[in-house]
């Protein structure tokens, strides 16, 4: 059974901007741990915790940022297949966006340092293909919203 994780693509939009190119940032945490990765807040579903709560807790837990501070965006939902130490692992990334974009971020232990990239230092960043990939994607969703 493969391991199963949930997690949010944060994003704020800079103050003052109607986004041009450059004026939306992701958040990314890296890790404490192994090779030091950065990744979206994201963690393990609990027993009996549906995905969008296990979304929000382990958001909260990493980030120091509760369903107060997010405001989900409709009609995204990214699934990534991909094996960590030869166990098959499934994540699921909704997108929310920070309401207010002066908001601190506050990291867990799990994690050392936490970035607000642009949409190509976040994929620099995110180094492994599928999530830049879900990166690009939740900036497309992003785009088509503002036609």
């Amino acid at each position: 059974m493969a391991l199963r994780a949930c997690g949010f693509i944060v994003f704020r939009r800079l103050v003052g901007c109607n986004p041009p190119p450059g004026t939306i940032e992701y958040l990314l945490l890296q890790t404490s741990y192994g090779e030091h990765h950065w990744t979206p807040p994201k963690g393990h579903v609990d027993p009996g915790e549906d995905d969008l709560t296990t979304a929000l807790r382990e958001t909260k837990e990493e980030a120091g940022l509760g369903a107060e501070h997010l405001q989900v965006i409709d009609g995204f939902v990214q699934e990534l297949r991909y094996e960590v130490r030869g166990r098959p692992k499934q994540v699921l990334y909704w997108l929310a966006e920070l309401r207010n974009p002066e908001t601190a971020v506050t990291l867990s232990n799990e994690h050392q340092d936490y970035r607000w990239a642009p949409l190509e230092e976040a994929c620099n960043l995110a180094g492994y293909r599928d999530l830049q990939q879900t990166l690009r994607a939740a900036h497309r969703h992003l785009e088509a919203r503002q036609d």
